[in-house]
């Protein structure tokens, strides 16, 4: 091929294309390869390509039908989006192909076609190793991966900042719904679960509990033994329940269970008159011993009544009374009407 005139033409200018163009191939009119950029080399293994047919290095995606050097008048001038025939690399590339200067009339003495990474920078980039060397001085391609560099650090910083404040969040929620003394749930957190069973017609089961005696344990041995009381209170509500129910302190000697799905009244007596057993023995304190006693209330909701939470509440706070005004230390099921629970308060017989 030294005797074709563009070999002459070339000759002497090959270190030129390639500090301009490091990803370029000159092509014969044939498609055959006569020269290359010394980092498209890199994608190739550093194999020479002379005398390589184009079509056979490259598959070309874009413009639909380029298959041969017939075609290649025609992409002249367009942009082409192509993947290297290179093993395992298999890089995408992109490029634009221009007629050299004609031999004569309406003869194509071949063809130039600078190519680059496109998308694929990053990968090809970790793949050849390449380094700013790699490129023409004015290619932006390093800086991009820079910045591409930069942004997956920004976006992992700030993915990981998202995280921490989404458990600041989640901690900030916790702690306001609460009881910071016995770690149960407040009141808060409590009218919000039952509101929410009783807009999804959930059935459930709802006890409330007071402790009896427990203004003595005060007067008696200070706050500071009622406190001891009240984290044992909450030991014992633990004990008897299960991982969903919610546990709820909602007044100062006041305790609420939420028992999803438990309707069953002789399941939720049993577990109430445990507790009450459990907590008639005397509680250890410094040198004395703490007595009380618990009177509960309960009531349940059968699925899809859909009860107004708030007559829900003074069901069982009837009932509870009804367990104090019986003697205390024991337990009473509301007994009003399940259709009185949709009802407004005021409008309950």
């Amino acid at each position: 091929m030294d005797g074709d005139p563009i070999c002459r033409q070339l000759s002497g200018m090959d270190a030129v294309l390639g500090c301009l163009m490091p990803m370029h191939l000159v092509l014969d009119a044939a498609g055959r390869v006569l020269s290359q950029g010394p980092t498209l080399g890199r994608v190739f293994a550093d194999r020479p390509l002379a005398g390589c047919s184009f079509f056979d290095l490259f598959e070309v995606r874009n413009p639909r039908g380029l298959v041969g050097p017939a075609d290649l008048a025609a992409a002249a001038g367009q942009k082409v989006r192509l993947v290297a025939r290179a093993g395992d690399a298999a890089l995408r590339l992109r490029g634009l192909l221009v007629p050299m200067p004609q031999i004569g009339e309406g003869v194509v003495a071949g063809w130039i076609v600078n190519l680059s990474f496109g998308i694929d920078l990053p990968r090809a980039v970790a793949l050849l190793q390449l380094t700013d060397a790699d490129f023409a001085p004015t290619d932006l391609a390093m800086e991009l991966l820079y910045l591409a560099e930069a942004n997956v650090v920004v976006t992992g910083e700030l993915g990981a900042l998202a995280l921490r404040l989404e458990d600041a969040r989640r901690q900030a929620r916790e702690e306001a719904e609460s009881d910071t003394l016995t770690g149960l749930r407040n009141r808060r957190a409590c009218d919000s679960m039952l509101a929410r069973l009783c807009r999804e017609g959930a059935a459930f089961g709802l006890m409330h509990m007071d402790l009896d005696y427990f203004k003595a344990v005060n007067d008696t041995f200070g706050h500071a033994a009622g406190d001891h009381v009240l984290v044992h209170v909450a030991g014992v509500m633990k004990a008897a329940s299960r991982a969903g129910d919610c546990l709820a302190r909602v007044g100062g000697d006041e305790f609420v269970m939420l028992l999803p799905e438990m309707t069953d009244p002789l399941g939720l007596r049993g577990i109430a008159e445990r507790m009450i057993a459990q907590l008639k023995h005397p509680i250890p304190w410094q040198n004395g011993e703490c007595r009380i006693s618990a009177s509960v209330g309960f009531v349940t909701v059968g699925a899809e009544e859909m009860p107004d939470p708030a007559r829900v509440l003074a069901e069982a706070d009837a009932a509870l009374y009804a367990a104090k005004n019986a003697g205390r230390g024991r337990v009473m099921q509301a007994d009003y009407p399940t259709d009185a629970l949709k009802l407004p308060l005021a409008d309950a017989g």
